[in-house]
């Protein structure tokens, strides 16, 4: 019997997806992003699930890029109409969630891997990490949100030196980059990146919600919108029973009891 492409676990208040592809270092094919979608959607609209962990399986990848074989078989309009339109929405739903979305990067992230991580908001890499943009030695350049994304986050020379070449880097380089946050020992990873993630869990997830929705929000403004929308926001939070609770734990020296409300 053949292994489901995606595999869902909750633990506690933090969900773990991992692409399950290990035999083809976890590439994309058009089903195994359908199946990361559906399982993606499941802990969006779960209350009980506060912030989620991406990774791969197995020991040497967390998602190597696209699946060439299935790849070299598209043309240009059913592309568009179909894998790249897939691709864009589910990618853009990581990045636009209201919960907070940690990749545990535990080997490669080529390709399609990379271009996953720039849409987390936390992306902590095992030391044998190695990440790359490598789409213009197969005649090809970043297609799921890659070029858009990595010129706004990192240095723009920087981000056109990666796609321009395509050449690997370490988890070192990439965090020096601004790639990702940091690096742990590859044995540590999933213990590293679930101990975060409760961190996170514990904090309120309504505010967590509205933080999230002004950083997305927000980020695609100009600034003078931008700082309007954060006045907007952070004067709804004062209508949570979170922010009085937390403010008012903090006056009498107790731990706050978040109720999500």
């Amino acid at each position: 019997m053949s292994q489901p492409a995606i595999l869902q676990e909750i633990r506690g208040h933090v969900a773990i997806l991992t692409v399950n592809r290990p035999e083809v270092h976890n590439a994309l094919n058009a089903e195994t992003m359908l199946a990361f979608e559906r399982a993606f959607m499941d802990f969006e609209g779960n209350a009980q699930v506060r912030a989620i962990v991406i990774t791969g399986a197995g020991e040497k990848s967390f998602i190597a890029g696209g699946d060439l074989a299935e790849m070299a078989t598209r043309e240009a309009l059913p592309h568009y109409f179909e894998f790249a339109e897939d691709i864009h929405r589910i990618f853009r739903r990581v990045e636009a969630c209201d919960k907070p979305t940690i990749a545990a990067v535990n080997g490669w992230a080529l390709g399609g891997g990379t271009e996953l991580l720039l849409c987390t908001d936390i992306r902590m890499l095992a030391d044998n990490a190695v990440m790359a943009l490598p789409e213009i030695g197969l005649g090809l350049f970043p297609g799921a949100g890659g070029t858009q994304r990595a010129i706004r986050q990192l240095a723009p020379c920087v981000a056109r030196e990666l796609m321009f070449t395509g050449e690997r880097i370490d988890a070192h380089e990439a965090v020096r980059i601004g790639l990702a946050n940091r690096v742990v020992p590859r044995g540590d990873l999933m213990k590293e990146a679930l101990s975060l993630a409760d961190r996170i869990a514990a904090k309120s997830p309504v505010v967590m919600k509205l933080l999230k929705r002004t950083l997305v929000e927000g980020g695609e403004m100009p600034l003078r919108s931008a700082l309007a929308h954060e006045q907007a926001m952070i004067s709804l939070v004062f209508d949570t029973k979170d922010a009085h609770e937390g403010m008012q734990a903090f006056l009498e020296k107790r731990s706050a009891k978040f109720s999500g409300n």
